[in-house]
């Protein structure tokens, strides 16, 4: 089944050093069904979601995608506020598409990227893009979504201004496009390297292109945005010979040197510049196929080679486009569930997302460009970049943790290899491609690191990451660090967002706990045991939530608990907020007046109405994200559904678990209810749909839900399986009458890593009406 979007080696390459493994085939059991048919990259595409619909292989490197405008960051100097729709690169609605591009992020909030943009034309050659209401006065092309096919690991558009069949798919370092030609004596390739995803004038430090023969070009751009320093070599391979190229560089030069004895534009086998753009033009005949490889490296161009010739030492198209999806089916095996074909849409998509990001951050041979911007070899471990950790450990790394040990640990030695190369010693806060963006609040590295040794990852040194933590926990130059070890909490007068910087660092040193604990370092278990209870510090016992104080110790005022902006937090109100001590739910629950209190807290959150004046000014909080006052659409609030349970209620937990999973989670374009954020929106519904969610992860513990699948086998390591059976499923039985774990009941609505990571069954027993009392 094939998802249609809604409205609906020649002579001049080197001979080749490296062969193309071929992705084994899957077993007969496997072959049972085909998990990519449930996938459509198009959910989340319009609006919030902020995902790509193009085509990628799990945790690849190039993630080939179209880009449908060329909104800028800036105008005038001023944030444009319009080109965050534009987080990567498309948008559902857009009419046009200005080409493809081989970088993107996944369901980010803020961006970067978009690099190397190709785009195939036909006629008087253009290399300005143009604008989407007159597409004419530029290279970019009118679309319908008719002809728009999206499915892993491959996509296909027709170009209508040009009768071109745009096709794209990858592996790990090489995009691979097919374009069907019309017949035309004025065909173009125009590779665009000022092209990018919240570009800026000056954003293309420099770039720069070497024509090697008739089909070899090779190249490198450097670029200065979220990333600040961002290198990226690409070599490109034609399947035809090139009959002419040219380019222009749109830059206004004082000084031009000796290089201005040549033409540069025509037919110049080294071009150069910050505003460049190039074209390689041919002859073509109706239905004729031009094939392009495209392979990235953040080392080197000869490193690009080594990655295309590895990966793609031929130019069988429906070849790459078949690995790709075979590899996809292996990673969404993973997980098979029994569940209507509508659900299983949902959940594969859903899983399918978690598996985008981080992506592989190295060459073939096992180099890389660290934060240091050195080049290093990863001995040992696969190096991974774009580390979403604010959001990303939550939910998405304890999957990982479950279901993809191998990568984890990989991942764990990425971060241990990037505090090692940064000069502030400090683990990844929001890094890609070679450098630390330092977006967000916290040092969530640390729970990730936690979460993975608590849970039995071993592949990695607990002491040095022990050490690694303590350093982050610890720069006094990082989020106030230094006010935050002073007093005990991030003072407001030093930072608008000092709340929330000091729950999320109570938690962190929690996590920091955990790991000296588990490792028989009491000194550092109690130190960071202390500073875990630094959100006491900011409870305001005469309000009842937490607030912000003052470096004098005065609270701010006046103070409301409804407002997400300048009231102590970050993308999120107090209201919510005041819920985010996942570590020490029961101590919340008694500084909050008990159980019954603390219910109605809950109860009101959910069913109270919050005016749009309150979130105007935060872009990552809309209407569409929200249930009452809580946030399904932005991180913070992800475990607030499962308080219920602490406070004994824990039918309600279900309640609200099925209201988020139907409502905030839809099959159509503008499904998702929030930006996914490198997964994490994805994978807190694949945990709820499974029955169970890490409130606290590194805690070893799962809270339980309700599921929404008939039943679901987990592939765990050692080749165990873990199999989660529901009896009495039915889409009104939500309520959750027993569970038991290989045959042993569960009084507490609290599952065990230990005893889930070993296998065997988990069986939840479902009824119509809410158990009140102790499970059965």
């Amino acid at each position: 089944m094939i998802y249609k979007t809604m409205s609906m080696c020649n002579k001049t390459i080197i001979t080749l050093l490296c062969a193309v493994s071929v992705f084994g085939s899957l077993s007969a059991q496997q072959k049972t069904e085909d998990l990519t048919q449930y996938v459509n990259p198009m959910i989340g595409t319009q609006e919030m979601g902020h995902v790509f619909p193009g085509s990628t292989v799990p945790f690849g490197m190039v993630q080939l995608s179209p880009d449908t405008d060329t909104i800028p960051y800036a105008v005038d100097g001023k944030y444009t506020g319009t080109v965050y729709r534009y987080c990567a690169g498309y948008q559902y609605n857009d009419p046009t598409i200005v080409g493809f591009s081989h970088t993107h992020f996944s369901g980010t909030g803020h961006s970067d990227l978009g690099d190397f943009l190709i785009m195939p034309t036909t006629g008087k050659l253009q290399l300005n893009p143009g604008t989407s209401d007159k597409p004419e006065n530029g290279y970019r092309s009118r679309f319908s979504h008719e002809t728009e096919t999206a499915t892993p690991g491959y996509y296909r558009v027709t170009l209508d201004d040009y009768n071109i069949d745009a096709e794209l798919t990858t592996t790990e370092h090489v995009g691979f496009h097919q374009y069907t030609f019309p017949e035309s004596e004025d065909a173009h390739i125009v590779l665009d390297l000022t092209h990018g995803i919240y570009n800026y004038d000056g954003k293309v430090l420099w770039s720069q292109v070497w024509v090697h023969n008739d089909t070899l070009v090779t190249g490198y751009r450097i670029t200065s945005g979220w990333a600040r320093t961002n290198y990226l070599y690409f070599a490109m391979v034609f399947s035809k010979p090139i009959e002419n190229y040219g380019s222009r560089n749109e830059e206004e030069l004082v000084y031009r040197g000796f290089w201005r004895k040549f033409d540069q534009e025509n037919n110049f086998p080294e071009m150069g510049g910050r505003k460049l753009k190039t074209h390689f033009d041919f002859k073509t005949e109706a239905g004729e196929k031009i094939k392009i490889k495209f392979a990235l490296s953040a080392v080197s161009t000869e490193g690009a080679l080594k990655n295309l010739y590895a990966e793609v030492p031929h130019f069988d198209f429906d070849r790459v486009k078949n690995e790709a999806k075979e590899k996809w089916q292996k990673e969404l095996e993973r997980i098979r569930i029994k569940a209507t074909p509508e659900k299983k849409e949902t959940f594969y998509t859903s899983l399918y997302h978690t598996f985008i990001n981080p992506v592989e951050y190295m060459d073939v041979d096992s180099l890389y460009r660290g934060i240091d911007h050195q080049i290093h070899k990863a001995e040992g471990f696969v190096n991974y970049s774009v580390f979403s950790l604010w959001d990303t450990y939550r939910a998405l790394h304890p999957l990982l943790t479950i279901i993809q040990p191998e990568r984890t640990s990989d991942m764990v030695n990425s971060m241990l290899a990037h505090h090692d190369q940064s000069v502030h010693k400090s683990l990844p806060v929001w890094s890609h491609f070679g450098n630390e963006n330092w977006c967000m609040i916290g040092y969530h590295a640390v729970p990730v690191i936690a979460d993975a040794w608590v849970n039995g990852i071993r592949g990695f040194d607990p002491q040095r990451a022990l050490e690694a933590s303590v350093s982050s926990a610890t720069y006094p130059n990082y989020g106030n660090l230094d006010d935050y070890m002073k007093l005990g909490y991030v003072p407001f007068d030093k930072s608008v967002y000092g709340s929330s910087m000091t729950l999320e660092y109570a938690y962190d040193d929690w996590a920091i706990a955990q790991l000296a604990e588990s490792i028989g370092n009491k000194e550092v278990a109690a130190k960071f045991n202390e500073r875990a209870h630094n959100w006491k510090n900011l409870f305001n016992n005469n309000t009842g939530f937490v607030g912000a104080k003052n470096s004098d110790g005065s609270w701010k005022a006046p103070f409301d608990p409804l407002h997400t902006a300048n009231e102590g937090f970050i993308e999120g109100n107090s209201w919510n907020y005041s819920l985010y001590v996942p570590h020490d739910v029961p101590a919340l629950i008694q500084r909050m007046g008990g159980n019954e209190r603390f219910s109605q807290y809950l109860d009101t959150l959910f069913t109270m109405y919050l005016p749009d004046k309150y979130f105007a000014e935060t872009e990552d909080v809309t209407r569409e994200g929200l249930i009452g006052c809580y946030v399904h659409g932005n991180e913070p609030s992800h475990h607030v559904p499962y308080l219920y349970n602490w406070a004994g209620k824990p039918w309600k937990t279900q309640e609200r678990i099925h209201q988020i999973k139907n409502s905030m989670y839809l099959n159509k374009p503008d499904g998702l209810c929030g930006n996914d954020d490198c997964g994490q929106m994805s994978a807190w519904y694949v945990f709820s749909s499974l029955g169970f969610y890490p409130v606290a992860p590194a805690s070893g513990q799962y809270a339980i839900g309700s599921p929404s699948v008939k039943e679901a086998t987990l592939q765990l390591p050692n080749n165990k399986e873990l199999v989660v059976k529901v009896e009495n499923y039915d889409e009104k039985n939500i309520y959750v009458q027993h569970v038991e774990i290989n045959g042993k009941p569960v009084r507490d609505y609290t599952l065990l890593h230990r005893d889930l990571i070993k296998g065997g069954e988990l069986l939840f027993k479902m009824g119509r009406k809410p158990m009140k009392k102790r499970f059965k």
